[in-house]
Formats: structure tokens, sequence, C-alpha cells
């Protein structure tokens, strides 16, 4: 399938920024899942001042702000040729240690909820299954209600609620697997809505390592494993190293971000 997106970012301030950094990691890589055949980012308002790969394989751009600008924005773009490969990413090679996906965050660290859910994993039939059904489990105990929970809201705190998204899904799923000792990491990415072309935000899911398969993703949120419609483009322990957008600012103006995506084939 052939998926084309466009992703625009725009920050504004009521007041000049004497000094702004944002990080990127808004460049896909091209995988057995998906060939990335066009992509660029366009900057308004701000240059880049450095590339690079961070230590999880992100491509990663650190774009300054330029002095006493009111605005900045960020427009990613491109076409990523897509394979369903059922959700399996395989034996990709990485500097990271599979014994450090089995480290759990600030964010990920587990109470009595997903603790819970933890002991419930049954793998007597077979690991792939086994998550599959800690990936029911947990879209059964967190409705998908937007606006209930923030960028750093911890696993156990939006389980615990009963509410949240597609970032507090895939962090009580990975919190969980990495209880029973099985590495997990965190997906930024794209996903082709099949009802709509505008979203307001990307997607994120969960992949986990099995020693006959390698990596593979899980779609909390929508039920099912990753396929033809998802376009990867940043993983992490956790939504902090692989969030699409981070950053710092020095100046007392308020901020306003409006997000603009389209995914379509």
């Amino acid at each position: 399938m052939l998926l084309t997106i466009s992703h625009t970012t725009h920050y504004s301030y009521d007041a000049p920024v004497s000094y702004a950094l944002q990080r990127l990691r808004l460049r896909p890589s091209s995988n057995r899942q998906q060939k990335v055949l066009e992509w660029d980012i366009d900057l308004d308002g701000g240059q880049c001042e450095v590339s690079y790969v961070d230590p999880h394989g992100n491509n990663t751009d650190l774009v300054l702000m330029e002095d006493a600008s009111h605005q900045l924005r960020i427009t990613a773009r491109g076409k990523v040729e897509t394979t369903d490969t059922v959700g399996v990413l395989g034996f990709m090679p990485s500097p990271v240690p599979l014994w450090h996906y089995r480290q759990q965050t600030a964010v990920t660290e587990p109470g009595d909820g997903i603790k819970a859910l933890a002991a419930g994993i049954d793998a007597t039939e077979g690991l792939l299954p086994a998550l599959h059904a800690l990936s029911a489990r947990v879209a059964e105990a967190v409705a998908y209600v937007p606006g209930k929970t923030y960028a750093a809201t911890p696993a156990e705190d939006a389980l615990s609620g009963g509410e949240g998204v597609c970032q507090d899904h895939a962090q009580i799923f990975i919190s969980a697997a990495r209880i029973a000792g099985v590495p997990a990491r965190y997906v930024s990415g794209y996903l082709m809505m099949d009802d709509r072309v505008d979203q307001d935000a990307g997607h994120a899911w969960a992949e986990a390592w099995l020693p006959d398969l390698g990596w593979v993703g899980f779609d909390v949120s929508n039920g099912h494993s990753p396929d033809e419609r998802y376009v990867r483009l940043a993983t992490g322990l956790d939504y902090s190293q692989a969030a699409p957008l981070s950053g710092m600012r020095h100046g007392i103006g308020n901020e306003t971000m409006i997000v603009s995506l389209q995914v379509q084939q």
C-alpha cells in the first residue's frame, strides 16, 4: 500500500521566545514493513542545528527556534510503501540489548493493577496468543477516551482511572509484558484511518520480543497487530523516548499548539 502523509505542528506564542529547542523524531526508516520513498521536513521560524540517529535507532533532528520569534511551524511529509507482515517486524539489528527493554521507567512502573494483569499472562499455549490476550484485557480495562490523560500520565494511573488513549494502552501493555520477562517497547507512528483522512494526532502501539519471531507489534487500542495501514516513526522504553516532538523553551509567553495530520492512500 502506498501511503501519503502530511503532518504539521504549529507552535505560536503571545510574546517573543528568547530560546526554544525542539527534538524531532519525524523521519521514518525503511524496514521489512515499510519503504520510505520520499520524505522531507520543512521549517518556518526555526532551523535544524544537528541530525543524528539516537540509541534506539530513531532518526532525530534538533531544531532551534529563531530568536525573538512568535511562531514555529514544522511540516513532515512524504510517501511510504507499506507491507502487511501480520505485525511481525522480525529480527531487526539494534545497538540496544534486549535486557534494556525489560526495564521499567517512571511512567511504566507497575502497581497492583498492572501486576494483576501480568499475573494473568498464560503462555502454556504459546507466548504470541498470551500477548494478544493481554492486549485484549488492557483494552477492556481502559476505555478509549481522549482528554482524560496527558503525556506524563503513569501507566498504573491510566489503568486505575479506566480511561485513556493509545499511549496509555501501549504503556500498560509494555509494563505488564516486562513483569513477565518479555522485552517490550513503545512505538510512535501513523495509522491510516478507515473513516477519515484528517486527524488531530499520530498513533502509538507496543512491540514485544518473541524468541521465534523477533519484534511483534500489538495495537491495543484497535485490537490487532499493525498491518499495511501503519507507518513506524520511532521507538523507546516509553512515550518520552519515542515522542515525535519534544523540547524546551525560555520565555514568558503562553504557547498554543495546533496539529494537522493527513494520512491517505
